[in-house]
Order: C-alpha cells, then structure tokens, then sequence
C-alpha cells in the first residue's frame, strides 16, 4: 500500500513539474521579450521661425515638407505655433513605433531629393527657420496615454 501511494505521488509530482515547466518555458521567454520589444517614442521638433518669413516657412512646412514626409511614413500627432518672448517657434510632435524607425525616416527624408530642391529654392525668400531643438521623448511605465494616434 505504502509503495502504491509513493508511486502514485511521484507520478502526481512528476505531473505538476512537468506542468511548471512547461508554464516556465512559455511565460519566461514572454516577460523578457515584452521587455526587449522596441517601444514606443515621441518626437518633439521645435524651429525657430521669423516674423517676416513665417508665412513662407508655413507655406513650405504644409505643402511641401509634409508631403514628403508622409512618403517616408512621418506620423506627425499635430503642430503649433508658439509665440513668446521677440521669438516665434513652429512646434510639432511626432509618434514614432521605435527609435530605430525614427532615424531611419529622417535619414530618408533627409537625403530625399525632391525636398533638398524646394530648400534650395525657397531660400530666395529669406531666412525661414534659426535654431532647431529635437528631443527624443521616452514614455514613462506610468503615462496615462502610450499612443496618441489611432491604429492605421
């Protein structure tokens, strides 16, 4: 009797080992891959702009820059114009799959043929944009929202 009931624990043993296991071999690899998956980042891009030539530098941002950024898949969120201190600012926020994809679009964008023409020949109306500031934003594991956009 007493070696039924030991080889009926071992089997029962055996049984929830092998099941643990198995739920290790699923969930382990699962965990790590969530956290090496690539994550989301924003863009933020803020120009300086001139009073004189802000017209201008809207009309090429809208016609023609966000033309060809849409053929690079640029996901623009939205842009503004901020007005502070004798300083005119053009700000825009991007939503980006991973960093990877970011610059790998402006690499793109930025050897794109078509645009390096228009600046060209937009310059003949004045100095459009001064300074450039980029930041990289990086979500917290607490933000309220993880995407701005809606799924395509």
């Amino acid at each position: 009797m007493i070696r039924s009931f030991a080889c009926a624990l071992r089997r029962r043993v055996s049984a929830v080992h092998l099941v643990l296991v198995l739920a290790l071999t699923i969930a382990v690899p699962a965990a790590f891959a969530s956290e090496a998956a690539p994550r989301k980042v924003h863009q933020l891009r803020i120009y300086e702009i001139f009073d004189d030539t802000a017209p201008q530098f809207h009309v090429r941002f809208r016609d023609h820059a966000i033309r060809i950024m849409r053929r690079y898949d640029f996901p623009i969120v939205a842009t503004w114009e901020s007005r502070g201190e004798n300083r005119v600012e053009f700000v825009y926020l991007l939503e980006w799959p991973d960093e990877a994809t970011m610059r790998d679009r402006w690499a793109k964008f930025m050897a794109d043929e078509e645009w390096a023409r228009i600046k060209r020949e937009t310059r003949v109306q004045g100095r459009m944009v001064g300074g450039i500031a980029d930041r990289t934003l990086i979500l917290t594991d607490y933000s309220p929202r993880t995407q701005l956009l809606s799924p395509p």
